[in-house]
């Protein structure tokens, strides 16, 4: 399979998940090391579900294609690794290489921003992708200080009371063609 290039100053939507449907994220401690790894990378949006998990990221202007995706194949194999040495596993954590797509208009961008909140519903994850804990959307609604890019990502949507409207109203028959799993 070809994949796309990730390039520079560009957004992205990344995601994977697990090999054979195995679990990424075990237990708590999984969620915030994963979290941990990614700080370095602008991220959008995001959502981190048990089998699998999905990021909106901005790649910075500065780095040369090829450190983007070493840092990211670094990101995800630190993590595998970590993951097999704690749970005394071996073999692939992941079910392939990470798959991308590349965004290039700000439609895309908002359909795949709320198709990445509402993911753990539509995976049966929670009933209220409000409450789910691994989730951006907490960090969008919310005034607490956040490494996300929040502004950026309101912005797309006007502010945030429209944001959180557009979300809870949102239009499955539009999201339907974004789905990927």
């Amino acid at each position: 399979m070809k994949y796309e290039p990730i390039t520079p100053d560009a957004y992205f939507h990344i995601y994977n998940c697990g090999n054979n449907k195995e679990n990424l994220f075990i237990e708590e401690d999984n969620y915030i090391y994963f979290l941990s790894l990614i700080k370095k990378h602008l991220l959008n949006s995001m959502d981190l579900i048990k089998n699998h998990f999905h990021l909106i990221v901005k790649t910075k202007p500065d780095t040369s294609d090829n450190n983007l995706s070493r840092s990211f194949s670094n990101l995800f194999n630190a993590y595998a690794k970590a993951i097999n040495k704690r749970y005394h596993r071996s073999g692939s954590l992941f079910k392939d290489q990470f798959s991308r797509i590349k965004i290039e208009d700000e439609t895309y961008l908002q359909s795949i921003i709320i198709y990445v909140h509402t993911n753990p519903t539509h995976h049966g994850f929670t009933t209220d992708f409000r409450t789910y804990k691994y989730s951006s959307y907490h960090s969008m609604t919310s005034k607490k200080p956040t490494e996300l890019d929040r502004e950026f990502v309101l912005s797309l949507f006007d502010d945030r009371k429209n944001f959180e409207f557009v979300h809870q109203s949102k239009n499955t028959s539009i999201l339907e063609k974004y789905i990927l799993e």
